[in-house]
């Protein structure tokens, strides 16, 4: 057995995801806090994607409270105006022969990468001298292209830290009795014996046959193979493949502050009677992740009294996983050096 105790760490230096590319039209601004950072995000005329620091060098007022006119924000308190690259151009109340290095009052731009139809972006160190650069790109969303486009998409906030919601929603022991609906499955325990290995900054369940599936996955097509992939800082993708066709499961879990997590859930497919599922998955999913959030609502009665947690083996030796992933890429980053994981390949057993 395996205790751990209570911890805030957010890792940096990784990226996080942000939202569906669809949350940002061209031309519109979005603020949101992410890590406990203010960060508004753009689009410009263009096309193109950016994040810059919600705070103008002035008088900290948001800059998102301004006006974007499609290239550059302005702050509404003296019009202070910042490009997408976070570079201050215009400073209004400065007289014609006043010369200034506008470059003194940039804002922090943020690296932000549009891959299959999500934004992302890198979340550096606070110390600028501890910046490192990406040691790994985003994650994909396996046998799709860069420009496919998620066909499902759900956004939920659990109001836990993202430790909380990562260990609850890769748990592969809780489903009995967390998730009791009829389109699921029945609430009888079977033994799962699955095969797993280290992958980059994760692991993965080995590719198997679905003997003991949830019913919905009969919605693709007989019993399918499935494969799960799980990736820091709390990224995972369930692949299910039949003979004829592909849907895959992202999920992504994204720390909004330090009592805050976003949840998004979303599905892409090449099932070409695809759109009838979506009328059922908007009915599911909040009610699948609803059963999460409830369950983690009642968890943090329990954690106001700061609890050790205990960790059993086989059922949760994918948290204590997520925990030494986790720890291992901080260590990394103090070190300067590169990510050794701490997970090994071996079969896992429980009950489920």
């Amino acid at each position: 057995m395996v205790t751990i105790s209570s911890n805030t760490l957010l890792l940096r230096n990784i990226w996080y995801y942000a939202m569906p590319s669809t949350a940002l039209k061209s031309g519109q601004m979005q603020a949101k806090t992410l890590l406990n950072e203010p960060i508004l995000f753009g689009r410009t005329h263009q096309g193109q994607a950016f994040a810059i620091r919600d705070l103008c060098p002035h008088r900290a007022v948001p800059l998102s409270c301004g006006w974007f006119n499609g290239e550059s924000v302005q702050c509404c308190y003296h019009g202070w105006r910042f490009d997408a690259g976070g570079h201050c151009t215009e400073i209004p109340s400065l007289m014609a022969d006043q010369d200034m290095d506008l470059s003194r009052f940039d804002v922090q731009a943020y690296a932000i990468k549009e891959v299959q139809g999500n934004l992302w972006i890198y979340i550096a160190d606070r110390d600028r001298a501890a910046i490192r650069p990406p040691r790994f790109d985003v994650p994909r969303v396996p046998g799709f292209a860069d420009d496919a486009q998620p066909q499902f998409s759900y956004t939920v906030t659990f109001p836990c830290f993202i430790d909380h919601a990562v260990v609850g929603l890769m748990d592969p022991a809780h489903s009995p009795f967390v998730h009791r609906a009829w389109w699921w499955r029945d609430g009888d325990l079977n033994p799962e014996i699955k095969w797993f290995d280290p992958s980059p900054y994760g692991f993965t369940m080995r590719k198997h046959h679905m003997a003991n599936m949830g019913r919905g996955y009969w919605m693709i097509g007989g019993v399918p193979d499935n494969e799960i992939r799980f990736y820091l800082p709390g990224i995972r993708t369930e692949e299910t493949t039949t003979a004829k066709y592909r849907a895959v499961n992202l999920t992504v879990m994204t720390p909004l502050s330090d009592a805050e997590t976003e949840v998004t859930f979303q599905f892409y497919w090449d099932i070409p009677w695809g759109l009838i599922l979506k009328p059922l998955l908007a009915y599911m999913a909040p009610n699948f992740l609803g059963q999460d959030r409830d369950v983690v609502i009642k968890q943090q009665r329990g954690l106001k009294h700061d609890p050790v947690l205990r960790l059993i083996k086989d059922s949760d030796t994918l948290a204590r996983w997520y925990y030494q992933l986790k720890n291992e890429y901080q260590r990394s980053q103090d070190e300067n050096r590169e990510f050794v994981s701490p997970v090994k390949t071996q079969q896992l057993r429980w009950m489920a």
